[in-house]
């Protein structure tokens, strides 16, 4: 296997300080989001943030990283598992893929067991809009578990 998938990750601002140390852990081991890639390396041409709330930095992001090769743009689990989970996920995906006719994934890492733990408290993914949003970075219990 010598092909490469190149990837963009867009992270939630509120995580603007996060280093990428769980998203660069799946995406290596091809775990949650990153499960998708099994015959073909992904590559990292771009990790930025959405700059909050309302993503004003999702258009220069998304040019950017295709004008970097991005064949595929992942929005991070960040904004999927943030209290409450990004409002925007399906418009950011909605503009990425039409604007820049690149493939988005929701999702990076797999969701950790605490997050999921909080949420499923809260009953946040029980409605059938959220169930696809959140099914790439599910993970078994495990593996959710080894990323908290």
């Amino acid at each position: 296997m010598n092909s490469k998938t190149k990837i963009g990750i867009i992270i939630c601002d509120r995580y603007r300080r996060c280093a990428g140390g769980k998203c660069f852990r799946a995406m290596k081991k091809k775990e949650g989001a990153f499960s998708i890639y099994t015959d073909t390396e992904p590559e990292l041409v771009g990790f930025t943030t959405c700059d909050g709330c309302p993503g004003g930095n999702i258009e220069y992001a998304g040019e950017e990283m295709v004008k970097n090769g991005a064949e595929v743009i992942h929005l991070a689990t960040g904004l999927v598992v943030g209290y409450p989970p990004c409002p925007y996920i399906d418009t950011f995906k909605a503009f990425l893929e039409k604007r820049y006719e690149v493939h988005v994934v929701v999702g990076t890492h797999p969701i950790p067991k605490k997050y999921l733990d909080m949420h499923t408290a809260l009953g946040t993914w029980e409605s059938s809009a959220c169930k696809p949003i959140v099914a790439p970075t599910m993970s078994d219990e495990v593996t959710r578990a080894s990323y908290d």
